[in-house]
Protein backbone atom coordinates (compact mmCIF):
# COMPACT_ATOMS: atom_id res chain seq x y z
CA UNK A 1 0.00 0.00 0.00
CA UNK A 2 1.35 3.43 -0.95
CA UNK A 3 1.97 6.14 1.64
CA UNK A 4 -0.99 8.12 0.29
CA UNK A 5 -3.33 5.12 0.36
CA UNK A 6 -2.20 4.16 3.88
CA UNK A 7 -2.80 7.69 5.16
CA UNK A 8 -6.22 7.87 3.50
CA UNK A 9 -7.14 4.45 4.89
CA UNK A 10 -6.28 5.62 8.41
CA UNK A 11 -8.26 8.84 7.92
CA UNK A 12 -11.26 6.89 6.66
CA UNK A 13 -11.30 4.68 9.74
CA UNK A 14 -10.85 7.56 12.19
CA UNK A 15 -13.88 8.94 14.00
CA UNK A 16 -14.61 12.62 13.57
CA UNK A 17 -15.21 15.36 11.03
CA UNK A 18 -12.81 15.56 8.10
CA UNK A 19 -11.01 18.91 7.86
CA UNK A 20 -9.09 20.05 4.80
CA UNK A 21 -8.20 23.76 4.60
CA UNK A 22 -10.38 24.33 7.66
CA UNK A 23 -11.93 27.66 6.63
CA UNK A 24 -15.52 26.42 6.92
CA UNK A 25 -14.84 24.26 9.96
CA UNK A 26 -13.24 27.12 11.91
CA UNK A 27 -16.22 29.35 11.13
CA UNK A 28 -18.64 26.74 12.47
CA UNK A 29 -16.41 26.17 15.49
CA UNK A 30 -16.63 29.88 16.33
CA UNK A 31 -20.42 29.71 16.07
CA UNK A 32 -20.64 26.66 18.32
CA UNK A 33 -22.01 24.39 15.58
CA UNK A 34 -18.92 22.21 15.09
CA UNK A 35 -18.05 19.73 17.81
CA UNK A 36 -16.25 16.48 18.34
CA UNK A 37 -13.01 15.02 16.98
CA UNK A 38 -11.23 16.32 13.86
CA UNK A 39 -9.72 14.14 11.14
CA UNK A 40 -7.07 16.37 9.57
CA UNK A 41 -6.20 15.35 5.99
CA UNK A 42 -4.28 18.53 5.15
CA UNK A 43 -0.88 16.84 5.51
CA UNK A 44 -1.62 13.74 3.45
CA UNK A 45 0.85 13.84 0.54
CA UNK A 46 -0.23 13.77 -3.09
CA UNK A 47 -3.57 15.57 -2.78
CA UNK A 48 -2.29 19.03 -3.69
CA UNK A 49 -1.44 18.61 -7.38
CA UNK A 50 -2.96 19.72 -10.69
CA UNK A 51 -1.97 17.09 -13.23
CA UNK A 52 -2.61 16.48 -16.92
CA UNK A 53 -4.16 13.13 -17.84
CA UNK A 54 -4.23 12.69 -21.59
CA UNK A 55 -6.00 15.80 -22.85
CA UNK A 56 -7.88 16.24 -19.57
CA UNK A 57 -6.84 17.39 -16.09
CA UNK A 58 -6.99 16.05 -12.55
CA UNK A 59 -7.16 18.38 -9.54
CA UNK A 60 -6.26 17.05 -6.09
CA UNK A 61 -8.74 17.72 -3.31
CA UNK A 62 -6.19 19.78 -1.35
CA UNK A 63 -5.40 22.15 -4.24
CA UNK A 64 -6.32 25.65 -3.07
CA UNK A 65 -8.99 27.76 -4.71
CA UNK A 66 -6.32 30.34 -5.55
CA UNK A 67 -4.30 27.70 -7.41
CA UNK A 68 -7.38 26.77 -9.46
CA UNK A 69 -8.10 30.42 -10.25
CA UNK A 70 -4.55 31.21 -11.38
CA UNK A 71 -3.32 27.99 -13.01
CA UNK A 72 -2.49 28.88 -16.65
CA UNK A 73 -3.82 25.62 -18.09
CA UNK A 74 -7.07 25.83 -16.12
CA UNK A 75 -7.52 29.43 -17.31
CA UNK A 76 -6.85 28.34 -20.89
CA UNK A 77 -8.87 25.13 -21.03
CA UNK A 78 -11.57 25.63 -18.37
CA UNK A 79 -11.98 29.42 -18.19
CA UNK A 80 -15.39 29.33 -16.49
CA UNK A 81 -13.93 27.28 -13.63
CA UNK A 82 -10.99 29.67 -13.23
CA UNK A 83 -13.34 32.68 -13.25
CA UNK A 84 -15.66 31.22 -10.64
CA UNK A 85 -12.72 30.30 -8.37
CA UNK A 86 -11.30 33.80 -8.68
CA UNK A 87 -14.61 35.41 -7.69
CA UNK A 88 -14.89 33.56 -4.36
CA UNK A 89 -14.49 35.07 -0.91
CA UNK A 90 -11.27 36.99 -0.22
CA UNK A 91 -7.63 36.46 -1.28
CA UNK A 92 -6.87 35.13 2.21
CA UNK A 93 -9.64 32.53 2.03
CA UNK A 94 -8.75 31.53 -1.54
CA UNK A 95 -5.16 30.90 -0.43
CA UNK A 96 -6.24 28.65 2.45
CA UNK A 97 -9.42 26.91 1.30
CA UNK A 98 -9.17 23.70 -0.73
CA UNK A 99 -11.26 22.78 -3.75
CA UNK A 100 -12.40 19.58 -2.01
CA UNK A 101 -13.50 21.54 1.03
CA UNK A 102 -15.31 24.01 -1.19
CA UNK A 103 -17.31 21.19 -2.75
CA UNK A 104 -18.21 19.69 0.64
CA UNK A 105 -18.74 22.83 2.73
CA UNK A 106 -21.78 23.11 4.95
CA UNK A 107 -24.87 25.22 4.39
CA UNK A 108 -24.60 28.95 5.18
CA UNK A 109 -28.09 29.32 6.63
CA UNK A 110 -28.08 31.53 9.73
CA UNK A 111 -30.43 29.14 11.53
CA UNK A 112 -28.13 26.17 10.88
CA UNK A 113 -25.12 28.19 12.04
CA UNK A 114 -26.80 29.42 15.24
CA UNK A 115 -26.28 27.08 18.17
CA UNK A 116 -29.71 27.84 19.65
CA UNK A 117 -31.71 26.61 16.64
CA UNK A 118 -32.54 23.06 15.60
CA UNK A 119 -32.97 22.15 11.94
CA UNK A 120 -32.89 19.15 9.60
CA UNK A 121 -29.13 19.48 9.11
CA UNK A 122 -28.50 19.27 12.86
CA UNK A 123 -30.72 16.24 13.39
CA UNK A 124 -33.98 18.14 13.90
CA UNK A 125 -37.29 17.72 12.11
CA UNK A 126 -37.97 21.20 10.73
CA UNK A 127 -36.52 24.05 8.66
CA UNK A 128 -36.87 27.24 10.74
CA UNK A 129 -35.90 29.35 7.71
CA UNK A 130 -39.06 28.29 5.84
CA UNK A 131 -41.34 30.05 8.31
CA UNK A 132 -38.70 32.51 9.52
CA UNK A 133 -36.36 34.96 7.79
CA UNK A 134 -35.50 33.51 4.39
CA UNK A 135 -34.73 36.65 2.39
CA UNK A 136 -31.55 35.00 1.03
CA UNK A 137 -33.24 31.64 0.54
CA UNK A 138 -34.22 29.63 -2.52
CA UNK A 139 -36.53 30.61 -5.36
CA UNK A 140 -36.54 27.05 -6.71
CA UNK A 141 -38.02 25.20 -3.74
CA UNK A 142 -36.83 21.61 -4.33
CA UNK A 143 -37.10 20.16 -0.84
CA UNK A 144 -37.54 20.68 2.87
CA UNK A 145 -34.38 22.82 3.29
CA UNK A 146 -34.86 26.29 1.80
CA UNK A 147 -31.36 27.77 1.93
CA UNK A 148 -29.17 27.74 -1.22
CA UNK A 149 -26.30 25.33 -1.63
CA UNK A 150 -23.08 27.26 -0.98
CA UNK A 151 -20.62 25.66 -3.43
CA UNK A 152 -19.81 27.88 -6.40
CA UNK A 153 -17.13 25.44 -7.52
CA UNK A 154 -19.62 22.58 -7.32
CA UNK A 155 -21.82 24.54 -9.71
CA UNK A 156 -18.91 25.32 -12.04
CA UNK A 157 -17.68 21.74 -12.11
CA UNK A 158 -21.21 20.45 -12.82
CA UNK A 159 -21.31 22.76 -15.84
CA UNK A 160 -18.06 21.18 -17.01
CA UNK A 161 -19.32 17.63 -16.57
CA UNK A 162 -16.58 16.89 -14.02
CA UNK A 163 -16.42 13.85 -11.77
CA UNK A 164 -15.09 13.40 -8.25
CA UNK A 165 -12.93 10.50 -7.13
CA UNK A 166 -13.75 8.89 -3.79
CA UNK A 167 -11.02 6.87 -2.08
CA UNK A 168 -11.48 3.17 -2.93
CA UNK A 169 -15.02 3.87 -4.23
CA UNK A 170 -14.34 5.08 -7.77
CA UNK A 171 -15.69 8.20 -9.46
CA UNK A 172 -19.08 9.92 -9.31
CA UNK A 173 -20.76 12.69 -11.24
CA UNK A 174 -21.20 15.97 -9.39
CA UNK A 175 -24.97 15.49 -9.64
CA UNK A 176 -24.61 12.24 -7.69
CA UNK A 177 -22.49 14.01 -5.11
CA UNK A 178 -25.26 16.53 -4.36
CA UNK A 179 -28.48 14.66 -5.07
CA UNK A 180 -31.79 16.19 -6.12
CA UNK A 181 -32.47 18.41 -3.09
CA UNK A 182 -34.95 16.04 -1.43
CA UNK A 183 -32.55 15.17 1.42
CA UNK A 184 -32.67 18.06 3.91
CA UNK A 185 -30.23 16.53 6.38
CA UNK A 186 -27.10 16.61 4.21
CA UNK A 187 -25.28 19.09 1.99
CA UNK A 188 -23.74 16.25 -0.02
CA UNK A 189 -24.23 12.53 -0.39
CA UNK A 190 -20.85 11.22 0.79
CA UNK A 191 -21.31 8.54 3.43
CA UNK A 192 -19.43 8.43 6.71
CA UNK A 193 -15.87 7.31 6.07
CA UNK A 194 -15.86 8.28 2.39
CA UNK A 195 -13.11 10.73 1.42
CA UNK A 196 -13.05 12.84 -1.73
CA UNK A 197 -9.52 12.74 -3.15
CA UNK A 198 -9.62 14.50 -6.53
CA UNK A 199 -11.67 16.10 -9.29
CA UNK A 200 -11.55 14.74 -12.84
CA UNK A 201 -12.16 17.28 -15.61
CA UNK A 202 -13.23 16.09 -19.08
CA UNK A 203 -11.33 16.91 -22.26
CA UNK A 204 -11.57 20.66 -22.89
CA UNK A 205 -13.65 22.12 -25.69
CA UNK A 206 -11.57 23.86 -28.37
CA UNK A 207 -12.01 27.64 -28.52
CA UNK A 208 -14.49 27.66 -25.65
CA UNK A 209 -16.29 30.85 -24.69
CA UNK A 210 -17.16 31.07 -21.01
CA UNK A 211 -18.16 33.46 -18.27
CA UNK A 212 -19.11 33.41 -14.61
CA UNK A 213 -21.14 36.15 -12.94
CA UNK A 214 -22.62 36.51 -9.45
CA UNK A 215 -25.10 39.06 -8.16
CA UNK A 216 -24.14 40.03 -4.63
CA UNK A 217 -25.49 42.45 -2.04
CA UNK A 218 -22.22 44.22 -1.31
CA UNK A 219 -19.11 45.07 -3.29
CA UNK A 220 -16.83 42.16 -2.28
CA UNK A 221 -16.61 38.91 -0.33
CA UNK A 222 -20.32 38.15 -0.23
CA UNK A 223 -22.33 35.00 -0.88
CA UNK A 224 -24.20 35.22 -4.20
CA UNK A 225 -27.88 36.02 -4.39
CA UNK A 226 -27.82 34.46 -7.86
CA UNK A 227 -24.82 33.07 -9.74
CA UNK A 228 -24.50 31.74 -13.28
CA UNK A 229 -21.79 29.99 -15.27
CA UNK A 230 -22.02 29.76 -19.06
CA UNK A 231 -19.84 27.92 -21.54
CA UNK A 232 -20.22 27.21 -25.25
CA UNK A 233 -18.44 27.06 -28.60
CA UNK A 234 -19.12 29.02 -31.74
CA UNK A 235 -19.33 26.85 -34.87
CA UNK A 236 -19.92 28.77 -38.10
CA UNK A 237 -21.26 31.65 -36.04
CA UNK A 238 -23.78 29.46 -34.16
CA UNK A 239 -23.75 28.42 -30.52
CA UNK A 240 -22.76 24.80 -29.91
CA UNK A 241 -22.07 22.61 -26.86
CA UNK A 242 -23.81 25.07 -24.53
CA UNK A 243 -23.87 24.40 -20.80
CA UNK A 244 -25.45 26.68 -18.18
CA UNK A 245 -25.33 26.35 -14.41
CA UNK A 246 -27.41 28.31 -11.90
CA UNK A 247 -26.62 28.74 -8.21
CA UNK A 248 -27.77 30.68 -5.16
CA UNK A 249 -31.38 29.73 -5.87
CA UNK A 250 -31.86 26.09 -4.78
CA UNK A 251 -30.60 23.73 -2.11
CA UNK A 252 -28.42 22.01 -4.74
CA UNK A 253 -26.49 23.48 -7.67
CA UNK A 254 -28.63 23.46 -10.81
CA UNK A 255 -27.96 22.87 -14.50
CA UNK A 256 -30.35 24.37 -17.07
CA UNK A 257 -30.50 21.85 -19.95
CA UNK A 258 -33.57 23.50 -21.52
CA UNK A 259 -31.75 26.80 -21.75
CA UNK A 260 -28.69 25.09 -23.22
CA UNK A 261 -30.86 23.30 -25.78
CA UNK A 262 -32.54 26.59 -26.69
CA UNK A 263 -29.17 28.28 -27.25
CA UNK A 264 -27.61 25.54 -29.38
CA UNK A 265 -27.85 26.44 -33.05
CA UNK A 266 -28.68 30.10 -32.38
CA UNK A 267 -26.63 33.12 -33.40
CA UNK A 268 -25.52 34.84 -30.19
CA UNK A 269 -27.09 38.23 -29.61
CA UNK A 270 -28.99 40.44 -27.22
CA UNK A 271 -32.50 39.18 -27.95
CA UNK A 272 -31.50 35.53 -27.83
CA UNK A 273 -29.79 36.10 -24.49
CA UNK A 274 -32.88 37.82 -23.07
CA UNK A 275 -35.07 34.90 -24.17
CA UNK A 276 -32.62 32.47 -22.56
CA UNK A 277 -32.85 34.44 -19.33
CA UNK A 278 -36.63 34.23 -19.27
CA UNK A 279 -36.51 30.51 -20.04
CA UNK A 280 -34.16 30.03 -17.09
CA UNK A 281 -36.90 31.10 -14.67
CA UNK A 282 -39.24 28.26 -15.70
CA UNK A 283 -40.12 26.16 -12.68
CA UNK A 284 -39.30 28.86 -10.16
CA UNK A 285 -41.52 28.66 -7.08
CA UNK A 286 -40.16 31.37 -4.78
CA UNK A 287 -40.80 31.78 -1.10
CA UNK A 288 -42.59 34.93 0.10
CA UNK A 289 -39.30 36.77 0.68
CA UNK A 290 -37.41 35.48 -2.38
CA UNK A 291 -39.68 36.54 -5.22
CA UNK A 292 -37.12 39.19 -6.15
CA UNK A 293 -34.69 36.45 -7.14
CA UNK A 294 -36.79 35.27 -10.09
CA UNK A 295 -36.24 38.46 -12.06
CA UNK A 296 -32.61 38.39 -10.92
CA UNK A 297 -32.20 34.90 -12.42
CA UNK A 298 -33.28 36.16 -15.85
CA UNK A 299 -30.99 39.17 -15.63
CA UNK A 300 -27.99 37.20 -14.41
CA UNK A 301 -28.30 34.62 -17.20
CA UNK A 302 -28.49 37.45 -19.73
CA UNK A 303 -25.48 39.25 -18.25
CA UNK A 304 -23.36 36.09 -18.11
CA UNK A 305 -24.14 35.21 -21.72
CA UNK A 306 -23.25 38.74 -22.75
CA UNK A 307 -19.95 38.52 -20.90
CA UNK A 308 -19.13 35.19 -22.54
CA UNK A 309 -19.79 36.66 -25.98
CA UNK A 310 -17.67 39.73 -25.31
CA UNK A 311 -14.86 37.88 -23.52
CA UNK A 312 -15.20 39.77 -20.24
CA UNK A 313 -13.05 38.22 -17.50
CA UNK A 314 -14.49 38.79 -14.03
CA UNK A 315 -17.46 37.73 -12.03
CA UNK A 316 -19.11 40.09 -9.54
CA UNK A 317 -21.84 42.67 -9.72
Amino acid sequence: MSEIAESLSQARQAKGEVRAGGTDYMDRLRHGTARGEIVDISRIPGLGKIEKQGNAWKIGAMVTIDQVANHPEIQKNYPGLAMSAGALATPQIRNAASIGGSLLQRNRCWYFRHEEFSCFKKGGNSCPAREGNHQFGVCFDLGPCVFPHPSTLGLALMAYGAKVEIFEKGSRDLGQLYGDGSDPAHDHQLKEGEILTSILLPDPLPSEKAAYFRNISRARAEWPLVEVIVRYRLVDGKISNASIGLGGVANVPMLLPKVAEFLNGKTPGDEIFKEAGKLGTEGANPLPQTQYKVEMVAGTIYETLRRAQEGIWGGEG
